[in-house]
């Protein structure tokens, strides 16, 4: 009886919330902030890094944490991909502020961050292929992510203020894109029927 007992194995399952709003909502503040400072609305990144390490870069990442348990790869390696690319970014900015030394500052070269943005837009375009099979204004916000690391890119890699306003003006519409879609995924959960809505998927699973 003692050993039928200890033979039994009891399985626990762990509810966990859906993460996509807070990972959506994490997106839209640093790219709303990060982009003022593209657009000449406000002045250095100074303050932008917060905002880069905990909504940018903690936010997504912990959403796409979640999305694993959930069995959701395409939710977490969106979320895990963006949300290190924001640590990247934070502390690229802290290298150009001196934070790490005057020697790093002063041995960093700007086009490995082109070759770095050349490397997420590869990224990028793949996984827009993979948004479309989601819904249609995930798809919309995945679009102008593409166009974001092309002027970034371009922008550090030839020189073009032209494409630095091409990343300015996609990363703000990112921004309120990822807004509407974090709203629509608490709401229309919230509610559980359309608040707002998103479109159907451009490709079926």
């Amino acid at each position: 009886m003692q050993s039928e007992q200890n033979n039994q194995i009891q399985a626990v399952k762990i509810a966990i919330a859906d993460p996509t709003a807070l990972g959506l909502f994490g997106l839209a503040m640093v790219t709303l902030v990060a982009s003022s400072q593209k657009l000449g609305l406000t002045e250095g990144t100074a303050l932008v890094i917060p905002w880069v390490i905990f909504l940018g870069a903690c936010a997504q990442i912990y959403a796409s944490i979640c999305d694993n348990k959930l069995g959701n790869a395409f939710g977490a390696l969106a979320f895990g991909a963006y949300g290190f690319f924001w640590l990247g970014v934070g502390m690229t900015w802290m290298i150009q502020y001196g934070v790490f030394g005057e020697a790093m500052q002063a041995a960093a070269d700007r086009n490995q961050l082109g070759v770095a943005f050349i490397g997420y837009l590869i990224f990028s375009l793949y996984m827009t292929y993979g948004s479309a099979g989601v819904h249609k204004m995930l798809f919309i916000d995945f679009v102008f992510i593409d166009f974001l690391f092309i002027g970034l890119a371009l922008n550090i890699l030839i020189g073009s203020a032209f494409f630095g306003w091409v990343a300015a003006f996609s990363e703000l519409i990112i921004a309120l894109i990822s807004f509407y879609c974090s709203a629509a995924s608490i709401l229309n959960n919230h509610y559980k029927r359309i608040v707002l809505p998103v479109g159907k998927p451009l490709i079926q699973r």
